[in-house]
């Protein structure tokens, strides 16, 4: 990456952080308006980073000055934003000093690792909201003075889960930017996808071997689009997940306050999803799971602001933008979204219809159902904005929004019996909470499979089972592609059966939101059960329902040291010491897990064989399969000495397509000139073998020779293979 590519990243980052003081809320009743701040500026950013490449690939401008043109674009308009909040803000000059410094009551200061605390001062309007002044700059230096009092009386355990969260957050940071772009999919798809819409220059589908490239969702490939032009290169690529990762961080100490929880209850939460193995492997990926699940995220803390006010028009576009950025990353997210907006919509009618009681007699008038109808139109609408131009390509190729049957039938359960949706969520569940306890994990598998076979369905089933897979599978091996996550898990179920059943234990005060989210959170967990297949790779499909229902695992080992602290009537001394014992428990083993993730991770660790301080560039990028480094790097060589410019490609489904395209680019930097010379597309024609220079493959043998012209020379080396016409 090149010192201008490295300068034209911060385009981006800037306008975010632009965006988060541009969209601070001022008015009454903002539970952590910063976090708020955050979750506003990250959907506007990424709404507009989506629709920049939709409205660039129409116009087949999909290149580096285009978007480099609409980052400045997009940067001075949100720092004229800002400019102009500041300038409304600003207290005439006639106003004492002391009051342009006075901080507003509930202002947020922060307080360690993004979370906040109100400031519980006694101006209050008559409504009962906060005060409505404008924060300035005397207040920033207020709030910051009262962040290090904070600081300076938290608990040693709070500075501990701060400190822990902001050096687990930070050491991702750092494998982040050292290691290469090395994740499996990635390799075949989710990258290859990306080169492909840099070379053609616009969005339109193309022929391949690998429908996924076309097929999936490719909200996550349109944020990596935008870095990959911008610096030239996939350096910055692990930063888009681990930027999600933080947002997942902020959103759920967010949820967590706006569920009655403290600081303390915030700082677990955020501890136990940020030591969670599957998040700090997931955080230095190229995957796309927790860039769904930070979506997912930013719904539901604006849905909870609709349980007890209105929604405005801005939260309407927000939970548009969520739905809509949802589903063009990973429409499996879309489980969580719907039962949140449910919510949501009731909410809104149930407050709609409080605030225009009718008099005796006389019929309840329509008008608030009406706006509540508006809203839910309006969030349906901004949703299709976002994901409508993607839908409406697959649905022109294939002839449904889903994508071609073998997408449709291969992850989608083809079952819906009770006892066949029984079957395959216990087998979802014993994946993630597996254990490296072998005999657990064994006696589990053989009691699910033995029930299974008892109620009649075959745990094996095609119907309830992706591709040819066989379960059981161990997953507690730290792999960001299936790490299960027992603990997280746990405490989380467990966290959303109080607050269903036992509310007050968490918070008196909160007993209809925190029953209300308990019953989303479940929900979402059986509808994905319902829905979705049996795989070994599942673990990460749930991540999305894990950071939602992390809170309530927040709240409850809150509640668990609150009643030590303050024993309730009748709770004995050494039940307030098995409560203290198994929260401490819970976040000593959660951090270790959390440590040992970043370090031993596969495919990128700290430390040990495979380190990112260790290992070559080249060798990272191939740490799933050492052995193919070599081969890809003989071939390329090959047909690069060839002088070969039109390039065919022989490729299975699963086969690796991206070091291709970087082995075979021009010295100048510009892509090469790739063809499949096989196409799943129907519509999309595959290359005539006879038009090309050269042919590269990967996988069988047999598969490339029956497409490689009479005459051509064919050479293979276990995986790759390479074929050139004669002269050449």
């Amino acid at each position: 990456m090149s010192a201008a590519g490295s300068l034209l990243a911060v385009l981006p980052a800037a306008s975010v952080l632009l965006l988060t003081v541009a969209t601070k809320p001022r008015g009454v009743d903002a539970v952590t308006s910063s976090r708020l701040a955050a979750v506003r500026a990250a959907l506007v950013a990424g709404a507009y980073a989506v629709l920049v490449v939709e409205v660039l690939g129409v116009l087949h401008a999909l290149t580096r000055p285009a978007f480099i043109a609409a980052w400045l674009l997009f940067l001075l308009a949100t720092a004229t934003a800002v400019g102009l909040r500041w300038h409304r803000d600003t207290p005439p000059a006639e106003v004492p000093a002391a009051a342009a410094r006075r901080v507003p009551v509930g202002a947020v200061v922060t307080v360690g690792a993004g979370l906040e605390t109100s400031v519980p001062l006694t101006d209050r309007d008559p409504a009962g909201g906060r005060d409505a002044t404008p924060v300035q700059t005397g207040e920033v230096r207020a709030g910051l003075r009262r962040a290090a009092e904070i600081w300076r009386t938290a608990s040693r355990g709070e500075r501990l889960l701060a400190g822990g969260i902001g050096g687990l957050v930070l050491l991702e940071l750092l494998v982040a930017l050292l290691a290469e772009p090395n994740n499996f999919d990635s390799q075949t798809y989710h990258l290859p996808k990306v080169e492909h819409w840099v070379a053609q220059g616009d969005l339109d589908f193309w022929p391949t071997a690998i429908h996924r490239q076309v097929t999936i969702p490719p909200g996550a490939e349109y944020l990596l689009l935008h870095l990959r032009l911008l610096t030239g290169s996939d350096a910055l690529h692990n930063l888009v997940q681990w930027a999600a990762g933080v947002l997942c961080l902020l959103v759920v100490a967010r949820i967590t306050a706006q569920l009655g929880g403290g600081r303390r209850a915030q700082l677990i939460t955020t501890f136990v999803l940020a030591s969670t193995p599957m998040v700090v492997l997931q955080a230095t990926s190229t995957q796309t799971d927790l860039v769904c699940a930070a979506w997912v995220a930013c719904a539901a803390t604006l849905v909870l602001d609709g349980l007890r006010r209105r929604t405005g028009w801005g939260t309407l576009v927000g939970l548009g933008a969520a739905t809509g950025l949802t589903a063009v990353t990973k429409t499996s997210g879309l489980i969580a979204v719907g039962p949140l907006l449910v919510l949501w919509g009731l909410a809104q009618l149930r407050l709609a219809l409080a605030d225009r009681e009718p008099a005796a007699g006389r019929v309840r008038p329509v008008g608030p159902v009406v706006r509540v109808v508006g809203g839910s139109a309006l969030i349906l609408v901004v949703a299709a904005l976002v994901v409508g131009p993607f839908l409406t390509r697959v649905t022109a190729e294939f002839g449904h929004p889903l994508g071609p049957p073998r997408l449709r039938e291969s992850i989608p359960m083809e079952r819906h019996d009770p006892a066949s949706v029984l079957v395959n969520a216990l087998r979802i569940g014993h994946t993630a909470f597996d254990t490296p306890l072998a005999p657990l994990r064994s006696a589990s598998a053989d009691a699910i499979i033995g029930g299974a076979e008892a109620i009649g369905v075959d745990p094996q089933d095609r119907a309830i089972t992706f591709g040819r897979e066989v379960f059981p599978v161990p997953a507690w091996y730290p792999d960001e592609d299936r790490v299960a996550f027992p603990i997280a898990g746990a405490v989380a179920l467990l966290g959303a059966l109080v607050a269903l059943v036992r509310p007050r234990r968490l918070d008196p005060g909160q007993v209809g939101p925190l029953r209300s989210y308990a019953v989303v959170v479940l929900t979402t967990v059986l509808l994905h059960t319902a829905m979705l297949k049996w795989q070994p790779w599942g673990n990460r499909l749930l991540l999305y329902a894990l950071v939602l229902a992390v809170p309530l695992a927040g709240l409850w080992l809150d509640a668990l040291l609150r009643r030590h602290a303050s024993p309730e009537p009748g709770v004995t001394a050494r039940r307030r010491s098995v409560a203290t014992v198994v929260t401490v428990a819970v976040l000593a083993t959660s951090a270790l897990a959390g440590v040992l993730a970043l370090s031993y991770g596969f495919p990128r660790r700290l430390v040990g064989s495979g380190s990112v301080f260790t290992t070559s560039d080249w060798d990272t990028r191939f740490l799933r399969r050492p052995q193919w480094a070599d081969e890809f790097r003989w071939a390329a060589t090959a047909v690069r000495d060839s002088g070969a410019r039109r390039i065919g490609l022989v490729e299975q489904n699963d086969n690796w397509e991206y070091p291709w395209w970087l082995l075979l680019r021009h010295p100048d930097g510009g892509s090469p000139e790739l063809v499949s010379l096989q196409s799943v597309l129907p519509e999309r024609p595959p290359a005539d073998p006879a038009s090309v220079d050269a042919i590269v493959c990967t996988g069988s043998q047999p598969a490339c020779a029956k497409l490689v012209p009479a005459g051509w020379r064919l050479e293979f080396r276990g995986y790759v293979g390479y074929a050139l016409p004669p002269g050449r």
